[in-house]
């Protein structure tokens, strides 16, 4: 027998929950079991979902197959049908202590096969259930989940649920034991994080968040924030970036498109002006700012003139690290069923027109760092990363984990070197 194996695809969020999974299934004794945390963010996540569990199952012929997350929960009898599947649990089932003690008491065949309630009905989150995750240089800390919104691109509240909160009280003593364990950078993660508070008493902001883990927290040297919406961002946020050095200037940016009338078909809440006015108020505040963002290519009705208002918005929002994606049609969302979707092959050209736009920026933005100094932390003995989450690579090892004041010698590719 062998102790149970972990597969995780998508995000950051869905790694934290493996991380939880993990400690769930050993407490529950289960062994000779394989678990695949699925992604449903595009129709091609599904479809390496399910070439994942097939490749598993020839490796792990008498395993136990568990399929959960956000595909799990979107489309169940997709993997229910699946020769290989034993289990398919929904993403709320499968942060519940029951559900794996359930299944070490019961053989395959014993069980439901298919454990996915209605997630809209969850009204709470799982970020009790460990500390955090990471390498031993970052740990990531689940401070909210689910969506509010509904973009028309998007299948994800489908299957995260309704936006639920962290107490602040919970996330502020998570993370001062993570410090007292040595973690020199915490980054707080969820799908919505911007909405963060809002279903907690007095309805507090992600500001307020960051301001408290600030202050409570005296000794945590590095706080991220990953993926934000700009037009939710509050007033005590901005405090934050203007006056907080511990809050990292790198700020992961929900953008989706730059076209106004491409916006309004997609549900957004923010016009393309809204973006720049962000971008350049955060500059203002925090001149080392950089910016990733998400774009999204070739979404239904997107014509030439649309996409080159994307294209510029790289430039006009001095962007950096692009995460582009080709829009892929989800059954179950209403983009699908607009009349006029994208040729193929234009989408894959746009995205790289768009992704060459991003890359241009890159180095735009490397050869801006030759010759400052940097506080890199370390995440293996010679790469680190700067306050900027800009890569840097060193001749020398260095000690993993720590923080090291650096000079930056030159660029090498897409990162620098010290």
């Amino acid at each position: 027998m062998s102790a149970p194996k972990f597969t995780t695809l998508g995000c950051r969020l869905n790694a934290y929950e493996t991380e939880a999974m993990k400690e769930l299934s050993q407490a529950a004794g289960l062994e000779n079991l394989v678990v695949v945390n699925t992604c449903a963010v595009t129709a091609e996540a599904v479809r390496k979902s399910r070439q994942e569990i097939r490749r598993l199952r020839r490796d792990n012929p008498e395993a136990r197959i568990v399929v959960t997350g956000c595909a799990a929960q979107t489309e169940p009898e997709t993997f229910a049908q699946m020769s290989e599947v034993d289990t398919v649990l929904g993403n709320t089932e499968k942060m519940q202590p029951e559900t794996w003690h359930g299944m070490a008491a019961n053989f395959i065949g014993e069980t439901e096969k298919v454990q996915v309630d209605d997630i809209m009905s969850v009204t709470e989150t799982a970020g009790h259930l460990i500390d955090g995750f990471g390498t031993r240089s970052r740990a990531y800390v689940q401070v909210q989940n689910g969506c509010d919104h509904r973009c028309t691109f998007c299948i994800i509240p489908y299957g995260r649920g309704n936006s639920r909160s962290v107490p602040a009280g919970v996330v502020v003593d998570q993370i001062k034991r993570l410090v007292d364990k040595g973690y020199n950078e915490v980054v707080l993660t969820g799908v919505d994080l911007t909405s963060w508070g809002a279903d907690l008493p007095a309805q507090p902001k992600l500001g307020d968040l960051v301001m408290r883990i600030l202050k409570l927290v005296p000794d945590l040297p590095r706080l991220r924030i990953s993926s934000i919406d700009s037009i939710e961002v509050d007033e005590n946020l901005m405090q934050a970036i203007a006056t907080e050095p511990r809050l990292m200037p790198h700020l992961h940016l929900s953008l989706q498109h730059g076209d106004d009338m491409i916006l309004k078909r997609m549900a957004r809440r923010h016009l393309r002006d809204d973006a720049i006015r962000f971008c350049e108020e955060a500059r203002r505040l925090r001149p080392d700012m950089t910016f990733g963002a998400d774009i999204i290519a070739g979404f239904p009705t997107e014509t030439e003139a649309h996409f080159e208002n994307s294209l510029a918005l790289v430039e006009d929002c001095h962007l950096t690290w692009l995460h582009v994606f080709p829009y892929s049609k989800r059954e179950g969302t209403p983009a699908a069923k607009i009349p006029k979707q994208i040729n193929g092959n234009t989408i894959k050209q746009r995205a790289a027109r768009l992704r060459a736009a991003g890359d241009a920026q890159v180095q735009k933005h490397l050869a801006t760092q030759i010759g400052k100094t940097h506080q890199v932390l370390m995440e293996n003995p010679h790469m680190g990363r700067t306050e900027q989450f800009t890569e840097v690579k060193f001749s020398k090892p260095q000690s993993e984990g720590k923080i090291v004041s650096t000079h930056i010698l030159g660029i090498n590719d897409t990162h620098l070197t010290a």
